[in-house]
């Protein structure tokens, strides 16, 4: 279930950004900081991804924190700077600051070791929109593979949609397909005290200050996550946790509980019987969306989870209409990535 975020229409496209911002091309370097933890399946595919890319001038930093399995060892197949971190100290901010402190580029791309890229513009298009100045951080689309759940596919289908907005007024983002400036980081690392949406916490202070946030839906990644019914909990627990901390005076209630758990299983049953998918997915979607609200609701019980459109953003389902499709000339200029062998350097 390989769905493009790509639409004819955007605000940007590649093109304009290859003959309009040559200086940004020419005078910046890119850095993509991997932060990983036992990612022995995932790690060279998105490494080959990256080595594949149009943009060549990139510095690639892993931050691994303690990987008992093969990922190091993937990972120095490739041209690497290795920084690691012990597990007993990590957190989502320190990690990533660790990155950025030994980072060379004016931009700074993050990427979750369990995504990979689809296209070989993803770094270019994620680049795109910092020829405006007023311009702090972009990030990109997601979508799932065969492995995702159903209700993850309709999450991203719904936080990641087909139109691009590259002046974004509320602080969503997502640190698994994104790109800041490095200049905003030193004023701004991240919170290294936060479990977890560190992401929307720098976005929301980086909008206070007078900058924008974009999103380009062309700048698009595959992110891979098959997860059992407790680390789904685990996740939304911890990530309540965060947003009770960016957020003083949110709650989630037991009522929001029921409310948000039901509408968005039954339009993720909605979604699955226009797919002729009801039957395979019954079981998974119901527990889904259970351990999604139900850790949301444990990790948070104060007040109004989140405020306005971003509480929409997150946890509202998907509108009942489907996202647009790319282009049938779009589809041809964009050349997609093979990954038959992703575990070594390619040339």
């Amino acid at each position: 279930m390989l769905s493009s975020c790509s639409s004819a229409a955007r605000e940007l496209s590649i093109q304009a950004y290859l003959s309009e911002s040559s200086t940004i091309k020419t005078m910046t370097r890119l850095s993509i900081i991997i932060r990983c933890y036992n990612e022995e399946e995932h790690i060279g595919r998105l490494l080959s991804g990256i080595m594949k890319q149009s943009e060549k001038e990139v510095e690639i930093i892993i931050v691994d924190s303690g990987s008992t399995d093969q990922t190091v060892n993937i990972a120095k197949q490739f041209p690497i700077k290795l920084v690691s971190i012990q597990p007993e100290q990590f957190s989502f901010g320190r990690s990533l600051n660790l990155g950025c402190r030994v980072a060379n580029g004016d931009i700074l791309v993050f990427a979750s070791a369990h995504v990979y890229p689809v296209y070989d513009d993803w770094l270019a298009e994620l680049l795109a929109p910092f020829q405006d100045n007023s311009v702090a951080l972009v990030y990109g689309c997601q979508r799932g593979n065969e492995v995702t759940k159903f209700s993850e596919h309709q999450i991203f289908a719904r936080w990641f949609p087909s139109e691009s907005n590259f002046k974004q007024e509320h602080p969503f983002c997502n640190n698994a397909n994104v790109a800041i400036r490095k200049s905003l980081w030193e004023e701004l690392p991240y919170d290294e005290r936060l479990t977890g949406l560190e992401d929307i916490a720098w976005a929301k202070e980086i909008l206070a200050r007078g900058h924008l946030i974009a999103y380009n839906a062309k700048a698009e990644i595959i992110h891979v996550h098959d997860e059992t019914a407790s680390r789904v909990f685990n996740r939304y627990r911890r990530e309540a946790i965060a947003m009770k901390t960016i957020f003083p005076d949110a709650d989630f209630t037991f009522w929001s509980f029921l409310k948000l758990f039901v509408k968005n299983t039954i339009a993720d049953y909605y979604y699955s019987v226009k797919e002729q998918s009801l039957f395979e997915n019954f079981s998974d979607i119901f527990k889904f969306r259970l351990m999604q609200f139900w850790g949301t609701f444990k990790g948070y019980q104060q007040k109004n989870l989140t405020i306005g459109v971003l509480r929409q953003t997150l946890y509202y389902p998907r509108d009942l209409r489907a996202n647009k499709t790319p282009s049938e000339a779009d589809i041809r200029v964009r050349k997609a990535i093979n990954y038959k062998d992703s575990s070594k350097v390619t040339t």
